[in-house]
């Protein structure tokens, strides 16, 4: 009898009983049990180690001249991305740097094809030069991120993955999975505060992202940027400085007199630091040196204001709380705790640290001078400025007064300074009423007062299509907590260390309250501003139980 195989591998013309069974061996680990088809034929093209050549008439593909650019396709497909052009750079490559590589869309590019692109280190080179301008500028790391990013993707590179810490930039590009990366960084070795540069810097990168600014034009610009002067001159600056510190010293209860012995504690406190920064000194001795003045102003104030024109008692608190209002290092403080808040630890790490010491800076300078007061029996007493806060329009005037000269130094543009100055009085109000009326806890008015800043800054910052340091930094002037670190430094230099430790615990607790207000208010805008075409989703990291 003639046998035959089936397709199944059992043999015609036997019965089941003479068949012999299949042994374990011969079954295969990717033979399927019965019951389940058969998976199918892998694809005869392509491996992965060496991925497809994309057709040009790809959904997410784009071709240069007559090549195909190649692309890899993950197993389960390519998702579809839209990126709307009409949405802000910022939100869009901020959206793309949370994608895996493999589903972020190819770069789109405008004009007509040519054989070669721009050279791709040139590119790398100037994404490095304006990623240094905005971290030197005191961008935080993600938004730095999503700046070179942007670069570029917008110049055709689409497999770049930018670095950002504290004091190293750095940008790979993998034109393939085949091909060998190719690594760039640079170095930033001096930071500088300039607005108005850093809005410059912004609409290049809009122009940039928008296809409207070749690789020529750009170095050409950003050139022009490094080589143009500040729009303020020094004696403004110090003058800024005065009038900062004698509208804090109003705010927390000063009057004409106070008002001008802060402004002089605060811009000889200014030029002594300008001195020590042109003899190479670190910035922390500067620090140190600009917090002396304001205190010993105080500190002669309280000895011998009696013998002033019209008399009696001068608030010297005030005057060294004024001082202090001009050094706390607000901006790197919101900056390292909003890096912290969205994953960059080393970089939050770094700028926390640097607030450390600058404050350390403050802390040591503040306290030699109390000491030498406190040794000539002045009469420093922190009670007498608890009774303030009696006249609302006058502390409102200093609140905007104080945000304006913030902004001044900052070096803000003459178009922001209306804005900013209404945004730091909005926020003095908010958290007053909050405070003082509704009887509110002082952390928590503040942290709801800063949240408000850092939404209307990150409003007006996309309807500008720039950044929201400009109109964020200067109006939390008034929110940040100079009054509790000077009490706690009087009360150190007292013997009252328990009372000491529970002010500064309260400034530094003011603090974190004023840099998570301001992130929470820009993560609000960013929620709630829709975009046409569904806008750009932005991932984040998830975690469940702390792990």
């Amino acid at each position: 009898m003639t046998e035959s195989k089936r397709t199944d591998g059992s043999v015609l013309g036997t019965s089941p009983q003479d068949a012999k069974p299949e042994s374990d061996e011969s079954r295969s680990a990717f033979t399927p049990p019965l019951g389940v088809p058969l998976p199918p034929a892998p694809e005869p093209e392509g491996s992965a180690f060496l991925p497809p050549t994309r057709p040009a008439s790809a959904t997410n593909g784009s071709t240069t001249g007559n090549h195909t650019l190649p692309a890899f396709t993950p197993p389960e497909g390519i998702p579809v991305v839209r990126l709307p052009s009409d949405a802000p750079w910022q939100d869009r490559m901020r959206a793309m740097l949370r994608m895996p590589v493999a589903e972020r869309p190819a770069p789109e590019r405008a004009g007509k094809p040519e054989s070669e692109g721009p050279s791709v280190p040139r590119v790398l080179d100037l994404t490095l030069r304006i990623g240094e301008l905005l971290l030197a500028g005191g961008e935080g790391a993600e938004d730095v991120e999503a700046a070179m990013f942007g670069v570029a993707h917008a110049y055709g590179l689409d497999r770049v993955e930018p670095n950002v810490t504290f004091t190293l930039l750095s940008i790979t590009h993998q034109p393939s999975l085949v091909d060998d990366p190719i690594t760039a960084s640079r170095t930033v070795r001096r930071r500088g505060t300039d607005y108005t540069r850093l809005a410059a810097v912004f609409r290049l990168i809009d122009d940039i992202t928008a296809h409207e600014a070749t690789l020529e034009d750009a170095y050409g610009r950003l050139a022009e940027m490094r080589r143009n002067r500040h729009p303020y001159p020094g004696w403004l600056l110090t003058l800024g400085a005065g009038v900062l510190a004698g509208a804090a010293s109003m705010l927390v209860g000063g009057g004409p007199t106070v008002f001008v012995a802060a402004a002089v504690g605060a811009m000889l406190g200014d030029r002594l630091a300008w001195l020590c920064a042109g003899r190479g000194l670190p910035e922390f001795y500067q620090f140190v040196a600009a917090a002396m003045p304001a205190a010993a102003m105080g500190v002669l104030m309280n000895l011998y204001g009696s013998y002033l024109p019209g008399g009696g008692h001068v608030q010297s608190s005030a005057v060294i709380t004024g001082g202090l209002y001009a050094l706390i290092p607000g901006r790197a403080l919101v900056a390292g705790v909003q890096d912290g808040l969205t994953g960059f630890y080393i970089t939050a790490s770094a700028r926390l640290l640097e607030v450390m010491y600058l404050i350390v800076g403050i802390v040591f300078g503040v306290t030699m001078v109390l000491y030498v007061g406190v040794s000539l029996h002045a009469q420093l007493n922190p009670d007498e400025a608890l009774h303030t806060y009696q006249n609302a329009p006058v502390q409102l005037v200093a609140a905007m007064t104080l945000t304006l000269a913030f902004a001044v130094l900052l070096q803000c543009e003459r178009s922001v300074l209306p804005i900013v100055t209404l945004n730091g009085g909005v926020a003095w109000v908010v958290y007053g009423a909050l405070h003082y009326q509704a009887g509110l806890s002082p952390i928590a008015a503040t942290a709801v007062a800063a949240g408000l800043v850092g939404l209307f800054g990150q409003l007006l910052s996309r309807y500008r299509f720039a950044s929201a340091l400009p109109y964020v930094t200067a109006a939390i002037g008034p929110l940040l907590p100079g009054s509790a670190t000077y009490f706690g430094l009087l009360a150190f230099t007292q013997g009252k260390q328990d009372v000491g430790v529970a002010s500064l615990a309260k400034a530094a607790a003011l603090a974190l309250a004023v840099a998570i207000g301001v992130n929470l208010g820009g993560e609000v805008a960013r929620m709630v501003i829709k975009f046409p075409g569904g806008g750009p989703v932005r991932r984040a990291a998830k975690r469940t139980r702390g792990f």
